[in-house]
């Protein structure tokens, strides 16, 4: 799509960024960051007179702590966020308050997970720090993703942080991590959908070009997460514990989202729609079959390892 283009489609989806930007509100319910860390385990640390850290204080399992981790670091990214998010759908009108809105909501996300993590000593706080600056020096750069692209990888995305979240909080064994992660993901959700309407108006507007950023979404899906120090490591970790792996990103985020659009049920596409519903098709096909080889690939490994080993 041309500069022209994107303009147009900018002021053709205002209005739905509107009606979604007021859903949201009325939606959105306020809670409160303190409130979700258990600030009575917390202690100093060796620099005030305290105990330094170590492996042993926290009850959370290594798999626990890394997906904590993760989705902390991920969260920290904010300002790189922000800036993009900015530069895609500008600072004006709708868009902008969109912008600014989801910001602020964000902001809370980093700080309880750290908080609570540092409280129950559940991270070495020195490496998490280095890592944080490390991320955030890093930055997110979107590759310059057209608009039909960026609200096609958000709406993937944001359910994926979702699912993330909630899975995590499960896994942890602690009825605290739970409710926190747990209200984070509603968050998240929310956020999901106001993506996934914005890429429904799309299809109504212009299907041709959202078939091929939903279809190129799919095919090219990256966390944002993946500049974390160590991310590869970490994410396989993560998807050894069954938190996060290609059968969960195939089965709870991308076919949710496909089988909502209707993609398959589309009629009077242009050559442009059905090259891309075609290549829909196919990657669909190929991260499926990439899941069932993970799947089984893990299913073995686990079937080879000790007893009460962790993954």
């Amino acid at each position: 799509m041309t500069t022209a283009d994107t303009q147009a489609l900018l002021k053709q989806l205002e209005a739905t960024v509107e009606e979604n930007l007021g859903r949201h509100l009325a939606s959105a319910e306020d809670w409160m960051p303190h409130e979700y860390v258990p600030w009575g385990e917390g202690r100093n640390f060796a620099a005030l007179g305290g105990e330094p850290w170590s492996d042993g204080q926290s009850g959370l399992s290594p798999a626990a702590r890394t997906a904590l981790e993760v989705n902390l670091l991920t969260e920290d990214n904010l300002p790189s966020y922000h800036a993009a998010l900015g530069s895609t759908f500008g600072r004006e009108g709708a868009w902008g308050v969109w912008v600014n809105r989801w910001t602020a909501e964000e902001g809370r996300h980093a700080s309880c997970i750290r908080d609570y993590l540092l409280v129950t000593r559940g991270i070495d706080p020195e490496r998490l720090e280095r890592d944080r600056v490390a991320t955030v020096q890093a930055g997110f750069d979107s590759g310059g993703k057209p608009l039909l692209h960026s609200c096609a990888y958000l709406a993937f995305q944001e359910l994926a942080t979702r699912v993330s979240h909630r899975n995590t909080g499960r896994f942890c064994g602690d009825p605290v991590a739970e409710k926190l992660l747990a209200r984070i993901a509603m968050d998240e959700n929310l956020h999901m959908v106001f993506y996934r309407n914005l890429v429904q108006a799309a299809l109504e507007i212009a299907p041709g070009p959202a078939l091929r950023a939903i279809t190129d979404e799919v095919a090219g899906f990256a966390m944002p997460g993946s500049v974390i120090p160590g991310f590869a490591r970490k994410a396989v970790q993560i998807a050894q514990a069954g938190l996060y792996d290609l059968r969960i990103h195939h089965d709870d985020v991308i076919m949710p989202l496909v089988r909502h659009w209707r993609v398959f049920e589309i009629e009077g596409l242009d050559a442009e729609g059905e090259r891309a519903r075609q290549d829909l098709a196919a990657a669909l096909e190929t991260l499926d079959a990439r899941a069932a080889r993970f799947v089984q690939r893990r299913a073995e490994a686990e079937a080879g390892r000790p007893a009460g080993q962790d993954g």
